[in-house]
């Protein structure tokens, strides 16, 4: 078998978790894959892994489409900031965990101050051709639900682009496996810390 020079070994990401000392948060657009990506980086450090859509979901125990459709974008966004700061430790110590957040939670002014202020910000990003074929894999996509997704995909990463630049941590996400982005995160925390 040969030697992989991109991997981390076992012990490199042992030390690495070793170092980590609060949330890791992916942040970036719907589709790039935060979810996935932050289950497998969770596994890798042996950390606890958390999507806060899911949490949202639990709390509100609503749907995020509901949500949106019952209440509206603003009012989803003040729960999502609520659930992320709990998450995040806003109260306490920060919990060590790999923290997935949805597409616009980053671009929230609040909800991206504490999160650069109490995690690793690590933005995940992608083009759109790559972004399109993965949200058309779900049907809960609300702010898609307006138009042509194209278009807003387009339009939002261009809006949330100096948004997402904010984090300290930029991996692009391409067609490659989740491992191998997972690794490339691994690299760019280990070098930022």
């Amino acid at each position: 078998m040969e030697h992989d020079e991109t991997a981390f070994s076992t012990a490199d990401i042992q030390r690495l978790a070793a170092r980590i000392d609060r949330p890791i948060v992916l942040v970036g657009m719907m589709g790039v894959g935060k979810t996935t990506v932050g289950r497998k980086l969770a596994l890798m450090l042996g950390l606890p892994f958390c999507d806060a859509d899911e949490e949202i979901e639990k709390a509100a125990q609503m749907s995020i489409p509901e949500i949106f459709a019952q209440f509206g974008e603003a009012y989803f966004r003040s729960g999502e900031r609520r659930v992320i700061a709990r998450l995040v430790g806003e109260d306490g110590a920060p919990e060590r965990r790999v923290l997935a957040t949805g597409g616009g939670a980053f671009a929230d002014p609040e909800t991206r101050a504490l999160i650069l202020k109490r995690a690793i910000a690590v933005w995940l990003d992608s083009d759109v051709d790559t972004l399109l074929a993965r949200v058309g894999r779900k049907s809960n996509r609300p702010l898609l639900k307006t138009g042509n997704p194209r278009e807003i995909l387009t339009r939002l990463k261009a809006e949330r682009g100096p948004a997402y630049a904010e984090a300290p941590i930029h991996i692009t996400s391409g067609n490659q496996p989740h491992q191998a982005t997972a690794i490339a995160i691994l690299k760019a925390i280990d070098a930022w810390l």
